[in-house]
């Protein structure tokens, strides 16, 4: 079983929609802009888009006879020995009882699901499902049979572009317009192998985040999808598809009616890009960065907690050359206002390498824009996080903020510039702000601190300048980014 990778520690789980079978058991996994070619039905005479949704049918049966020959079965036989050896996904399969194995090598079935969206047998389906594949059989409604080759993969999207050799399939359109909350919605897919199994309800959300990548954005639909409906088509009442079928919320790995749906709009610009090249290339900053909230907001005198502030800009990457440095906080693409680094990285994914943004950042009280050309994206980039290092015994802190500080340079196992926070009161502002033991405090308004006594002078002459709260840079473990601590008790 495969889960998301969340911050949610209790409750429901968001898994992957895939179904895998191995002899008796089965593996449970759940789980740039181009534009590409204008999709329609091959045998169908094409519906008209009027104005406003049309009235809800009495029933979905001419739509379902009208779309369902172009989905499919989407079966793989993978070498389970490399899949597991992989964690570039994130994976951790899990045997139910009755699965056979050959101990170090095991090969297992596959399914899930997709849809052809051309006649000339492209079909699209979930990354997750083919990722590792050996081999890819599609099956059709009426019971035949094609080999599929993979034109091209993208993880950060779970999306997939598959060819089948032939001609004269019937196939479907994307839907040109956002569905509403509210708005019908029709599932087709594979579960636990039941091929052309249909479902209905509604869009219950749109936006969602899941914290599964950096371009979350899906459509959260009530009609129910399960293990084996990945890479299946959702569909609106005029037949066109309104998202691909990708993961659930579940306590039990079933439906529970919570299911999320990649958009359209985000698999016609992937598609086209899997067909010409069989990989997605995305605009690139190159830099980390965090959510300005409120208390971030008020240290940068900033009106309102809204666009993200740089915690750390890559030596190489592109922002670094036009400028842009660690406390800067962007607030606009294009003059297009920012809301948080989800925003910001969609916004710069979906324009192409090379292309040139205005970015208006703020920078000690003052507004500015920098002009910079994008580069690539490489192909990872998410910096990992360690486990904090061994308190240690130093000296209390002057202030009332709940930590104890030594040099970093001198603290035992350590050479590192900074000063490193060596135990953290759990019930005081620092804990409150997320620091922790082993955190390394690099600067404090701007200005870099070697030493507790650095950092004491600096928060008070902050506090004395009448700021209400410090931003001050962390590094922990790799990760760099920036917290708002309050001075009103030093």
């Amino acid at each position: 079983m495969v889960k998301y990778i969340n911050s949610r520690q209790s409750g429901p789980q968001a898994y992957r929609l895939g179904v895998k079978a191995a002899v008796l058991g089965s593996v449970a996994l759940l789980g740039g802009t181009l534009a590409f070619h204008e999709l329609g039905f091959s045998r169908q005479a094409d519906t008209a888009q009027a104005a406003e949704p049309a009235a809800p049918p009495d029933g979905f049966a001419n739509i379902v006879a009208k779309v369902r020959p172009a989905v499919l079965s989407v079966r793989v036989i993978i070498d389970e020995t490399r899949e597991t050896a992989s964690t570039d996904e994130g994976k951790s399969p899990a045997v139910s009882p009755g699965s056979a194995s050959s101990g170090e090598h095991e090969v297992i079935l596959g399914e899930g699901s997709g849809f052809f969206i051309s006649a000339d047998g492209y079909a699209v389906t979930n990354n997750h499902v083919v990722n590792h594949a050996e081999a890819v059989v599609v099956a059709t409604g009426d019971g035949k049979s094609y080999k599929a080759k993979v034109v091209g993969t993208d993880s950060k999207t779970d999306l997939a572009l598959i060819k089948v050799d032939g001609h004269d399939f019937p196939y479907v359109r994307f839907a040109d317009r956002q569905p509403r909350v509210g708005d019908w919605v029709i599932a087709i897919g594979n579960p636990y192998g039941l091929g052309g199994t249909v479902t209905s309800g509604i869009v219950s959300a749109e936006g969602r985040d899941i914290n599964a990548n950096p371009y979350d954005n899906f459509i959260q639909i009530d009609a129910p999808i399960n293990r084996g409906n990945s890479g299946g088509p959702a569909f609106d009442t005029d037949g066109n598809v309104i998202g691909v079928n990708t993961a659930i919320f579940t306590p039990s790995e079933g439906s529970v009616g919570i299911g999320f749906d990649i958009p359209a709009a985000t698999v016609k610009a992937v598609v086209a890009q899997l067909k010409d090249k069989g990989y997605v290339t995305r605009g690139w900053l190159g830099i980390h960065d965090e959510p300005i909230v409120a208390d971030i907001a008020a240290a940068l005198d900033l009106s309102k907690a809204r666009g993200v502030l740089v915690d750390d800009v890559e030596p190489t990457g592109p922002a670094i050359k036009a400028g842009v440095k660690p406390g800067d906080a962007i607030t606009a693409v294009n003059g297009a206002p920012i809301d948080d680094p989800l925003d910001l990285a969609q916004k710069i994914g979906e324009m192409a390498p090379g292309t040139t943004v205005s970015l208006s950042i703020h920078r000690d009280g003052e507004a500015k824009d920098l002009n910079i050309k994008l580069g690539t994206m490489p192909v990872d980039r998410q910096p990992q996080v360690t486990a904090p290092t061994e308190s240690r015994v130093g000296t209390p802190n002057k202030q009332d903020l709940g930590f104890v500080l030594a040099p970093a340079n001198q603290t035992a196992g350590t050479r590192k510039p900074g000063v490193m926070v060596v135990a953290v009161d759990p019930n005081g502002q620092a804990a409150e702000r997320g620091l922790q033991a082993g955190d390394i405090i690099l600067e404090v308004g701007g200005k870099t601190v070697s030493n507790p006594d650095d950092v004491h002078t600096t928060l008070a002459s902050l506090r004395n300048s009448g700021k209400a709260a410090a931003l001050v840079r962390i590094k922990s473990g790799d990760a760099i980014r920036f917290v708002a601590l309050p001075l009103t008790n030093i």
